[in-house]
């Protein structure tokens, strides 16, 4: 009887409802095509929160990091300056130039100041320890305990400032481990895999033995859990912290450490997170391993998608050892790859949004629009905390700016520390990210372009 009653009106509500299905599909276009626009990353007003100190100091040292010259031999002109200066006068030349575009300040006071500031830009800091360590570089269980101390020191700051919601922070495990270490760690597994329970009944305190390790390296990877562990517990529920990847001859170790932490703290949410070099040739199927992983062990994942920043040591090392180039061998392929896993990532999101998470940490503009593209076609919020996105402070801001202003959460990478203390990571980032620094043309411009409005501006009387 209802029905019959309601059958007559079916031909008047049918039309409405396609019209309306119509509708909405015209206003998804329109909205994305409007988003299309917006995120062109052409326009010069999202300088406009930068004062005028700051867009001279920007294009000053961006123009310095235009020569090849001076980038490739930057850590050799910054000893022979530091001798001629001394240590005071150094400090002096590098504070307001260099070190003030990307490091955040030496005390915790600075670097506040750094962070408040950024939050009204609608950034998030990303805390970032520049401590890391290379083959014979290694500096003693003593270092590593103050290292240790340094990390928790980063996870009460990121935790106790209210500089944004969802604090994040990365940590290197070779500031914690000694690298080579890791790299025996990373033969051994090769020929016997570890069971994940092995290293976490280790954070739990047992004396264990590991395979392949003598009882002088098993103990020294038994400190080094435990370091990590005691991180890991003062950073569950309170800050979220990303694990870098690094160099391919220990990366396996890397990750096995960080994927044993992830089991035991990932449980209820993705407070630990791995780092994916995407420039590495087996990039998508350690992605998918860690996902299988992930599933059969029931913890959540959290990814640092990043293209990658040892190339060139990748590269010769594996020419001398002849051994297969680990790296892509072009920047399409690598694009590529960057993509594709991102793509798996997102899937996975828009299915499971609770149990996944992802920091799109690239400068490039084609794969944020790809990633703003496929979050809107999977219906994933901008500020949902599932995906977010991540560049290096004092670069790249026009594309931060921008997200931050149509509402995606956007963190950027932020090391601190004395100038002496981040002068290693401040060479090492440029001669690992040169060819980001040499293609920072359209910032520049951009900088250029903001620059001259408020002189126009000025010289009308404007303000």
């Amino acid at each position: 009887m209802l029905c019959s009653y309601l059958r007559p009106s079916l031909p008047h509500i049918l039309p409405v409802r396609l019209l309306s299905s119509a509708a909405s599909r015209v206003a998804a276009v329109k909205q994305h095509e409007l988003l299309s626009d917006t995120l062109a990353f052409e326009d010069p007003r999202a300088f406009k929160v930068k004062s005028l100190g700051e867009l001279l100091r920007a294009l000053g040292v961006f123009r310095l990091c235009s020569f090849p010259v001076l980038v490739n031999n930057c850590g050799k002109l910054m000893s022979v300056a530091r001798t001629l200066l001394g240590k005071r006068g150094f400090s002096l030349l590098l504070r307001p130039t260099v070190y003030a575009q990307f490091v955040a300040g030496e005390n915790e006071a600075e670097i506040s100041q750094s962070m408040q500031k950024m939050s009204l830009q609608g950034l998030r800091p990303m805390l970032a320890v520049p401590i890391e360590e290379d083959l014979g570089e290694s500096t003693g269980e003593k270092r590593y305990d103050d290292n240790m101390d340094t990390m928790l020191e980063c996870v009460r700051m990121s935790h106790s400032n209210a500089w944004s919601k969802d604090p994040m922070m990365q940590l290197k495990i070779t500031a914690l481990l000694s690298p080579e270490l890791c790299v025996k760690l990373t033969n051994v597994i090769r020929q016997q895999p570890y069971d994940l329970n092995l290293l976490i009944r280790s954070m739990d305190g047992e004396p264990i033995s590991f395979p392949g390790l003598d009882e002088k390296e098993a103990a020294h990877l038994r400190s080094g859990l435990l370091r990590l562990n005691k991180i890991a517990e003062a950073s569950v529920n309170k800050v979220r912290v990303l694990v870098d990847a690094e160099y391919t001859y220990m990366n396996p170790a890397l990750s096995l450490v960080t994927m044993a932490m992830m089991k035991k703290f990932n449980k209820d949410g993705t407070w630990i997170w791995n780092t994916y070099q995407c420039y590495l040739k087996d990039s998508r199927s350690l992605l998918l391993d860690a996902l299988s992983l992930s599933k059969n062990e029931c913890f959540c994942l959290g990814v640092k998608l990043v293209r990658g920043a040892y190339m060139d040591k990748e590269r010769k090392l594996a020419m001398k050892e002849g051994h297969q180039d680990p790296i892509h061998q072009s920047w399409e392929d690598t694009n590529d790859s960057y993509n594709g896993c991102l793509d798996v990532m997102l899937d996975v999101i828009s299915q499971e949004p609770e149990r996944y998470r992802i920091i799109v940490a690239t400068h490039n503009e084609e794969s944020v629009r790809r990633a703003v593209k496929r979050m809107e076609e999977l219906g994933i919020d901008r500020d949902g905390g599932s995906v977010c996105f991540g560049q290096l402070l004092g670069m790249c801001d026009h594309v931060s700016l921008t997200l931050a202003k149509e509402g995606y959460s956007v963190y950027k990478s932020v090391p601190y520390g004395s100038v002496d203390e981040t002068l290693p990571y401040l060479v090492r980032r440029a001669q690992e990210n040169r060819t980001v620094l040499q293609g920072i043309r359209k910032e520049r411009d951009l900088l250029r372009k903001e620059l001259n409005r408020r002189l126009r501006l000025s010289l009308r009387g404007g303000s």
